[in-house]
């Protein structure tokens, strides 16, 4: 790796591949990447892409699913976005569009193979990779993970206890549009979150 960590983010957040280069429709609006990556953090958090409301603010989880992923982790803002703390890397760095039903795209399918390996690699101290939602689990996971995400969350002990760094675990998306999951399968309250809880205790110390 020839290339600087610091000269790496900056292509990531110069990248314009989705709309010179796009696989299928170019990106709708301006590309606004949004990644942070750490020499330092151990954990990464390996989302899906911004909503809009990040889109606008170019804070990843600025938003009520940050909230509730903050309180899953039970951290504060402060240390959340501490990048001695966390490294927040989406499948797409840059808010896809909305649907015709006015929810988000799915991540660009070009973000991920052109940046996602050498990412990586650069963060060779991370331990944990909180893996959210279905595409991330299917970058993260590949075949081992379940057709359906509720039965790839709910085998989260056999991704998490096999012997492989870094550990990873497979979370919901904490979108508020999910309580009607979270109601329906309470195990993830009574067995994943203490467990999560404790790998953050573990993880994120103080300076």
């Amino acid at each position: 790796m020839n290339e600087t960590f610091e000269e790496l983010l900056h292509r990531i957040r110069a990248c314009r591949i989705c709309v010179e280069e796009p696989i299928a429709a170019p990106l709708p609006h301006e590309p606004r990447p949004v990644v942070v990556g750490s020499h330092r953090a151990r954990v990464l958090i390996a989302g899906q892409a911004p909503g809009t409301r990040v889109h606008a603010s170019g804070i990843p989880f600025d938003d009520r699913s940050g909230d509730r992923l903050r309180d899953w982790l039970q951290v504060d803002r402060e240390v959340f976005y501490d990048p001695d703390h966390f490294a927040i890397a989406p499948m797409g760095f840059c808010f896809p569009g909305l649907d015709a039903k006015g929810g988000d795209l799915p991540p660009r399918r070009e973000c991920a193979p052109a940046w996602r390996h050498t990412l990586l690699e650069h963060m060779p101290q991370i331990e944990l990779v909180l893996v959210i939602g279905q595409y991330a689990q299917a970058w993260h996971l590949g075949t081992d993970r379940h057709a359906r995400l509720t039965d790839t969350v709910h085998d989260w002990r056999r991704f998490f206890e096999r012997d492989a760094r870094p550990r990873v675990l497979p979370l919901p998306h904490p979108s508020w549009r999910n309580t009607g999951w979270l109601k329906k399968n309470p195990w993830f309250e009574a067995d994943l979150l203490p467990v999560l809880r404790e790998q953050i205790r573990r993880y994120v110390g103080p300076k």
